[in-house]
C-alpha cells in the first residue's frame, strides 16, 4: 500500500484522475477479492476494508509532503506504518529512490500495453 500511495502522490492531478481512480478501484477490488478467499464472511470483509482504506488514506495524506520532510520525519513516517520492521533507515532510502524514480516517469510509461483501448 505504501508503494500505492507514492504512485498516486507522483501522478495524481486533473489530466489523470480517471485513471487513477480505475488503478484505485482494481487494487482495492482485488484486496476485497483476496480477503474473501481467506474466507472472511461479508460482515469481516466491511470491517477489513474499512481498516484498510483509513490505513491506505492516511499513508496518502501523510507522505503527501515527502519531498519537503527530512530524513527524520521520513523515518517517523515511515516507522509508524511499518513498526516491527528491523532496518528502518534502509527502507527510508528505499522509499526515497522509489519516489525519485517514479518523478522521472510519466503515468503512461506504467500504462502502456497494459489497457486496451
Amino acid at each position: 500500500m505504501l508503494h500505492f500511495a507514492f504512485f498516486l502522490k507522483n501522478y495524481k492531478n486533473d489530466k489523470n484522475r480517471e485513471i487513477l481512480q480505475e488503478i484505485y478501484d482494481f487494487n482495492f477490488r482485488q484486496l476485497e477479492l483476496s480477503i474473501r478467499e481467506i474466507g472472511y464472511g461479508d460482515q469481516s470483509i466491511n470491517k477489513k476494508m474499512k481498516i484498510y482504506i483509513n490505513l491506505f488514506h492516511s499513508m496518502v495524506s501523510d507522505i503527501h509532503f515527502w519531498d519537503n520532510m527530512n530524513k527524520k520525519e521520513k523515518v517517523e513516517k515511515i516507522s509508524f506504518f511499518l513498526e516491527d520492521f528491523q532496518n528502518i533507515d534502509d527502507l527510508v532510502e528505499y522509499y526515497e529512490d522509489f519516489n525519485n524514480n517514479l518523478s522521472k516517469k510519466n503515468l503512461n510509461s506504467f500504462l502502456k500495453g497494459v489497457i486496451n483501448s
